[in-house]
């Protein structure tokens, strides 16, 4: 203690210094419960850290495009025709891609976008920010017709041979000719008084129009005629505030068989039977994407990037996975029997959907992946600053 002594100077200045480090010392099995005192404890409020994997597969990237604009609500997605891609951005850039190396076919530029790009029956259909339905040509992006909808559409539209099926912000859903956009019937749902901003794309499948309303409801309607088949409620409100009561569906239904699954925000995932027109099951979950299904397994990303899955024939708990937890995942999109999502650090994580164990992941952007989608032998992934990414393994 003599070189202490000597470093403060008299007994009194020592006693102190010998208290503080005394009482310090003593408050070490306090300090470790603070992060930094190096303590293996996960923030509940923080994303969770990656953990380490095997890579049993190669996620190999073959190439990147950029575009203008931001993808912040993952509604800018690419389309697909015989062996074309074609992609929008915000700014109302579209280009056409060969898939094989990036190569761009031709490009047009129109006005601002509010959402992706939609293709079919030899047309491409966007829609601007001022409610302008937009038909193009598949071969050379020439414009074909241009029709108001009164309204701003968030998600890509549907198209069959005759018709083109919009959505708008507002809740009504409207059918254009697909030849000259004339309307040919329309559809208003009842809109909450709150939102989340986003919105699904309707869905065609044997001449019925499937829709997910921002009221918590599917809808199903005759293609031609536009006449409602019969709905059902996805969830129902059981707060007592505004905000309590947000079961907003921004999610497409997804149809397999005869089921239809559904999910929406603060809400249930449901599954209808199409014949008889009900919900046959259902469970309490809240997420902005839909469903998947692969391999014998249901399965959702929760608001908080957990992952829930169900048997689909029974519809029996199966795993759970919080690995990703609070990571922003982006929608699940399968490929080649494995289940894909990005994060908001830019990693592509694929997962076994028998095990739920990741089995490969890449790192591709800087930016947060917003949007997956798969083609072929290829999966494309989109960030938030429109980088549009071609992989596959």
């Amino acid at each position: 203690m003599t070189s202490v002594i000597k470093l403060f100077g008299n007994s009194a200045q020592t006693f102190f210094v010998i208290l503080f480090l005394v009482l310090f010392l003593s408050s070490c099995s306090s300090l470790s419960s603070l992060k930094f005192w190096g303590n293996d404890e996960l923030d509940s409020d923080e994303p969770r850290p990656l953990q380490e994997i095997s890579n049993i597969k190669n996620i190999k990237m073959d190439w990147n495009l950029s575009f203008a604009g931001e993808n912040f609500l993952g509604n800018f997605v690419p389309a697909f025709s015989a062996n074309n891609i074609f992609f929008a951005d915000a700014t109302g850039q579209i280009k056409s891609i060969n898939p094989s190396k990036g190569k761009i076919n031709w490009e047009q530029k129109i006005n601002s976008l509010s959402s992706g790009i939609a293709s079919g029956f030899g047309i491409l259909v966007v829609a601007d920010i001022d409610g302008n339905v937009i038909s193009l040509n598949q071969t050379d992006g020439s414009i074909l017709w241009s029709t108001n909808v009164k309204g701003e559409v968030l998600a890509p539209t549907a198209i069959s041979t005759k018709l083109v099926i919009v959505k708008t912000g507002s809740g009504e859903l409207l059918a254009l000719d697909r030849d000259n956009g004339s309307i040919i019937w329309s559809y208003r749902s009842k809109l909450p008084s709150l939102t989340i901003r986003g919105s699904s794309s309707p869905v065609i499948e044997d001449d019925k129009v499937y829709v997910s309303f921002d009221n918590g409801r599917l809808g199903v309607f005759e293609l031609d005629s536009g006449f409602p088949v019969w709905d059902g409620a996805i969830s129902f409100t059981e707060g007592v505030s505004e905000l309590d009561n947000l079961i907003d569906a921004d999610s497409s239904p997804i149809l397999e068989g005869n089921r239809i699954y559904t999910v929406n925000f603060q809400g249930n995932l449901s599954v209808f039977d199409a014949a008889q027109r009900r919900p046959v099951w259902e469970s309490k979950e809240s997420s902005f994407y839909e469903p998947f299904i692969l391999r014998g397994v249901l399965g959702i990303i929760s608001a908080d990037s957990k992952i829930s899955t169900y048997s689909s024939r029974t519809f029996e708990d199966s795993w759970k996975l919080e690995e990703y937890a609070l990571r922003e995942l982006s929608n699940p999109e399968t490929f080649k029997g494995y289940i894909l999502v990005g994060d908001l650090e830019g990693y592509i994580h694929a997962i076994d959907p028998l095990t739920g164990i990741t089995v490969a992941r890449k790192k591709i952007s800087r930016n947060k992946i917003t949007t997956l989608i798969s083609r072929s032998d290829s999966f494309y992934a989109i960030d938030e600053k429109m980088r549009l990414f071609s992989l596959s393994f």
